[in-house]
């Protein structure tokens, strides 16, 4: 693969470097999601860091035109590579410049070929990830087609949802928008401006609504107050608050890139669960997407019934593991 170079970057400063070259990168992609921009994934590194860096950075001269963002932790059974961002991201995947795709990834499979390493796991890829195109030769590959299911909702270009959302829940979604207002003055309000506070917010809601078991564990709470303003600030954040009364009883954090909005978290005060304020900002979430031309309301990794209500289907992730027995 001629004029194309692989970096193995293996320390935070070279990582945060990428940053220029990783934007206009991340925007040419064609299948690159939220989850793949610096804005997410370099907090993500510093924050949780969990093993060694091994971001394998591709060049065309001085253009970059590939990245797999990846890292190695030790484990009994040798090294195990995994993607930056595992776990809090939805969709994991590389980058790969528009019709070098083939190429890009021969050099990405070489590079990661050089490392040391057991197991290799790319989980949470979607249906049009770049890591499914490519090929680690005479490498044991083992693939999971419905590794994680998505449920997705196709929207219409109708701002009264009528064509997108099923009768029966626009009627709950009125009977709740009444039973709030019964209760007192009902404001909802986008709220990017404030990261902190906003994550405060979603953080107390978040973990009242699942009884302190939730995922807002301190440590992501101060990875989202990095993340944020990143994201906000490159038009990918989408966060509402709802106050009933004086008081706020919703958040919901979100992301909007392209045609497709993602519902990514929320939380509600369980004492004001009759009047659905969850269910309230994801309709408010909804028709704002439909404002802003989304074609596909993703609700992201998990089947929890409330996503069917609203019309979702699922659409499945796919797995890729890799292992090999001894180190290169």
């Amino acid at each position: 693969m001629s004029g194309l170079r692989a970096d193995v970057i293996q320390d935070q400063a070279a990582f945060d470097d990428l940053e220029p070259h990783w934007w206009p990168l991340w925007s040419r992609s064609t299948s690159a999601t939220p989850f793949q921009s610096p804005a997410w994934l370099l907090p993500w590194w510093r924050t949780f860091s969990p093993g060694v860096l091994s971001a394998i950075a591709v060049w065309s001269r001085d253009d970059l035109v590939g990245l797999a963002p990846l890292y190695r932790e030790p484990r009994a059974s040798g090294w195990l590579l995994l993607p930056v961002g595992i776990s809090l991201s939805d969709y994991l995947d590389i980058l790969c410049a528009p019709g070098r795709e083939a190429e890009v990834s021969y050099v990405i499979a070489e590079a990661a070929l050089s490392l040391e390493w057991s197991k290799w796991v790319l989980p949470d890829l979607p249906a049009e990830a770049a890591s499914l195109c490519f090929d680690l030769t005479n490498v044991a590959e083992s693939r999971f087609p419905n590794y994680a299911a998505c449920p997705v909702l196709s929207l219409a270009r109708d701002e009264t949802l009528a064509r997108s959302i099923p009768s029966r829940r626009r009627r709950q979604l009125r009977r709740a928008e009444r039973a709030a207002q019964r209760r007192g003055r009902v404001a909802i309000e986008r709220y990017e401006a404030d990261p902190r506070t906003f994550i405060d917010q979603l953080a107390r809601l978040h973990n009242a609504r699942w009884a302190g078991q939730g995922v807002l564990t301190h440590i992501a709470q101060d990875f989202h107050r990095m993340a944020l303003p990143r994201l906000a600030a490159n038009g990918m954040a989408r966060c509402w608050l709802i106050e009933i009364g004086d008081t706020v009883v919703g958040a919901y954090y979100g992301f909007h890139h392209r045609c497709r909005a993602y519902a990514y978290l929320g939380g509600f005060d369980p004492a004001y669960a009759a009047e659905s304020p969850g269910a309230i900002l994801i309709g408010t979430a909804i028709t704002e997407a439909v404002r802003e031309g989304a074609r596909e309301f993703d609700f992201l990794r998990g089947r929890e019934s409330y996503k069917y209500g609203w019309g979702a289907v699922d659409q499945w992730t796919t797995q890729r593991v890799w292992s090999r027995s001894a180190p290169p």
